[in-house]
């Protein structure tokens, strides 16, 4: 029997895989330098721009913790009440998704900055009916992600 057709499968079901993180309102920079100048440039971001930085969760740290491995994989959860409060006030199920939140992740040879964007999450929530800056929100966590990518 081939293995042609497995293979054709997988393949498939990977790039379907890819193209759906996209259409999930996953955005995404990467990044040539390694994870420990992606977060200081992150963190700077973050202060820069008057960002409360509520925790960083490092994911690989508590893999290591039960014995399992993880690329190096951070979550900073981080926001600004200014904006994420009225946000909720016309959703609450929005605190679901807020804080805000972005991932630094090693893959391969390149580190990823993630988040989710802001329009994916009103759609999610329902919130077309509500006045939000979701446009300065979205070029706010674009402009973070460069710079913590160092673009």
């Amino acid at each position: 029997m081939s293995k042609l057709p497995l293979l054709m499968t997988a393949l498939l079901l990977t790039a379907g895989g890819l193209a759906q993180a996209g259409e999930h309102g996953i955005e995404q920079r990467a990044s040539d330098d390694g994870i420990e100048a992606v977060d200081q440039r992150l963190r700077a971001a973050l202060e820069e721009r008057g960002m409360r930085l509520v925790t960083v969760v490092d994911h690989a740290g508590n893999a290591e913790s039960v014995e399992l491995s993880l690329p190096p994989t951070r979550t900073f959860i981080f926001g600004n009440p200014e904006v994420g409060t009225p946000m909720m006030k016309c959703q609450g199920s929005l605190a679901l998704d807020l804080p805000q939140k972005m991932v630094i992740r090693v893959d391969g040879e390149q580190t990823l900055v993630e988040w989710n964007s802001p329009h994916y999450l009103a759609e999610r929530h329902g919130l077309g009916d509500c006045e939000l800056p979701l446009d300065r929100v979205a070029e706010a966590l674009e402009g973070i992600a460069a710079e913590a990518a160092g673009d």
